[in-house]
């Protein structure tokens, strides 16, 4: 199968290569090529700057600021910021509360919420993982009792990736402890990060950072209005949210600038009469996974150009498992090109190792979260074998 590009994507592209590479600052683009946690304002002004330009919420309903797109649009905008190094938008906003506000919500709660959210006047976080409820979320314990115009909410939330920017969280709660089967008992509540009785806590990742926080909630009380839709409708609106997650986790555009720096690197390795490049074991693996990087992007265009009404057919496992393992792999050759300066993570910037084989060790640790996050690999793996292949365990 050969496909190309239209006429009028070329330049559609050709229209996003310029506003990426010239309106975000590149300052912040430096940072994010070198591998440099992002802080609150880089991550900010990004999305800001994109929203004033329509480009921040390209998946909502055109009324609240999103985009009239083909699959094959949304494709190129996602790739044409991570080939340009832009930090995407707020994803907590753009990918997850904000579309299920605005298709479960009131129309109060979305003339209230939306207009914030998009141009990151809230900062959103995500309250679903708990302790003993990751990847079988169903089984969560954090409570929330009705008392009047009020529910009362107990228990906690875990993994709450960048939590301490955050002014709201949304939070899957159990409303209906006795429901038949657990998942009909939950609700979706919006609750004040600077509600009384929330407390945050770091969490201090394996590469050093602070992404993550673990979230307590001890009788905090909500009003009732900000219950998203439904109450015990809850697991309905998660499922919808964690398909709205899953938007770009092929990220095609990541993996071709991060296999780019690769080759650069290994060339700037000397070895034996020549550098790392010229090593015939080396040259064999970048050839291999840029083999298997043209490949997957093939199969997303084709899955973007087939896409009709939101529901893309089943091949998008196939996307969100092979990009996850390919973004893994890059990263492990760059740590693998950096060699024992490696393991230089944690000195001194000023050290004479280079700033990417300093960053090589952290940075890889962090992506191993790939395969987990947005349906892990071994479900894609069981869509894979039903939705395509027919299987039936």
């Amino acid at each position: 199968m050969e496909r190309r590009l239209t006429p009028q994507e070329e330049a559609f592209r050709r229209e996003l290569r310029e506003f990426f590479t010239t309106q975000i600052p590149q300052h912040i683009r430096d940072k994010v090529a070198a591998g440099i946690e992002l802080d609150q304002d880089d991550i900010a002004t990004s999305h800001r700057i994109q929203h004033a330009a329509g480009y921040a919420v390209p998946y909502w309903p055109i009324e609240w600021g999103g985009q009239d797109w083909s699959d094959v649009q949304r494709y190129l905008w996602l790739d044409e910021m991570q080939l340009a190094n832009v930090p995407p938008p707020l994803a907590f906003n753009a990918n997850m509360i904000g579309p299920v506000i605005a298709a479960f919500g009131s129309q109060e709660m979305k003339e209230r919420f939306l207009p914030p959210t998009a141009a990151l006047d809230i900062w959103w976080c995500q309250g679903f993982s708990e302790p003993e409820a990751g990847s079988d979320l169903a089984s969560l314990r954090t409570t929330a009792v009705r008392d009047g115009d009020e529910y009362v909410v107990n228990g906690q939330k875990t993994w709450t990736t960048l939590g301490q920017h955050a002014d709201w969280i949304f939070n899957l709660v159990r409303t209906n402890p006795d429901a038949e089967r657990p998942q009909q008992g939950i609700s979706m509540l919006l609750i004040e990060m600077n509600s009384p009785g929330v407390t945050l806590r770091p969490i201090q990742l394996i590469d050093g950072g602070h992404e993550v926080n673990e979230v307590f909630f001890d009788n905090v009380r909500v009003p009732v209005d900000q219950l998203v839709g439904e109450e015990n409708r809850g697991w309905d609106y998660a499922k919808f949210l964690l398909g709205n997650e899953r938007v770009g986790v092929a990220p095609t555009g990541w993996i071709k600038r991060k296999l780019a720096a690769a080759k650069e690197y290994a060339g700037s390795v000397a070895s034996g009469d020549g550098t790392l490049l010229d090593d015939a074991l080396v040259a064999a693996r970048i050839a291999e996974l840029e083999c298997d990087l043209a490949a997957l992007e093939l199969t997303v265009l084709r899955v973007a150009a087939t896409s009709h009404g939101g529901k893309p057919d089943p091949a998008s496992s196939i996307l969100k498992l092979r990009g996850s393992e390919l973004q893994q792999e890059v990263l492990e050759l760059i740590a693998d090109i950096a060699g024992p300066s490696s393991l230089s993570w944690g000195l001194s910037p000023d050290s004479a190792v280079p700033d990417w084989a300093h960053t090589a060790t952290p940075v890889y640790l962090n992506f191993r979260k790939a395969s987990i996050y947005g349906g892990s690999n071994e479900v894609q793996r069981s869509v894979i074998a039903s939705g395509i292949l027919g299987l039936k365990g």
